[in-house]
């Protein structure tokens, strides 16, 4: 039961993620247009943020790693979504009226609303393989099947987002959806944590 829901939080989060970067093109938009320069701020702004959250997840991983911190990860990911979902057009308007460029205005506006639960959500990626490995020697495989699962859910968070949720939902609900998305898996880690303890007692005994 963990492994199957670890791998299942794995596959939630790449969604998240993937669902999260593509709305930065139509958040942005309005302000910013949706040139290549636009583009290439988000997935700097997210590259970036991914590679400091694989550090930080894998760092973190090192220090009694288990499923309540694992699920703390998701509910911290879902709780940074909240200015996003409630400041992000205040934010935008403020930076467009100060910086003109399109480019730096773009840049500077992706930082302050996409890095911080962009860090959060590339700390799950290794901290789930950390949690999962049971040996040195099954710990390539581990990661491999991880990221596979990880990277099948971006695909799908993907697709689904650019083909169907931007033409049903507005950006907001999308975002509330995300939110939801990680909370739960969080909610999820921590219910699965409480029943293996549960059913570890009696052996203990």
């Amino acid at each position: 039961m963990k492994k199957a829901t670890i791998l299942l939080l794995a596959f939630s989060a790449g969604f998240s993620i993937m669902c999260f970067q593509l709305l930065g093109g139509r958040m942005l938009a309005p302000y910013f247009g949706s040139s290549v320069y636009v583009w290439g701020s988000i997935i700097t702004v997210f590259m970036l943020a991914l590679s400091i959250g694989y550090l930080s997840g894998g760092k973190f991983s090192l220090y009694k790693p288990n499923l309540i911190r694992y699920g703390g990860i998701f509910v911290s990911a879902a709780l940074t979504l909240l200015p996003t979902i409630f400041f992000s057009e205040s934010i935008f308007e403020f930076v467009f009226q100060r910086i003109e460029d399109p480019r730096y205005g773009s840049l500077v506006a992706s930082t302050l609303i996409f890095l911080v639960p962009s860090i959060i959500m590339g700390m799950i990626a290794p901290y789930s393989v950390r949690i999962l490995t049971v040996s040195a020697d099954s710990s390539g495989h581990t990661a491999g099947f991880l990221y596979f699962v990880s990277t099948m859910g971006s695909a799908i968070g993907t697709i689904l987002t650019s083909f169907y949720l931007v033409l049903w939902l507005e950006v907001n609900q999308i975002l509330w959806l995300t939110f939801s998305t990680l909370f739960i898996a969080g909610c999820l880690a921590w219910i699965v944590s409480s029943i293996d303890k549960n059913a570890a007692q009696p052996s203990v005994a």
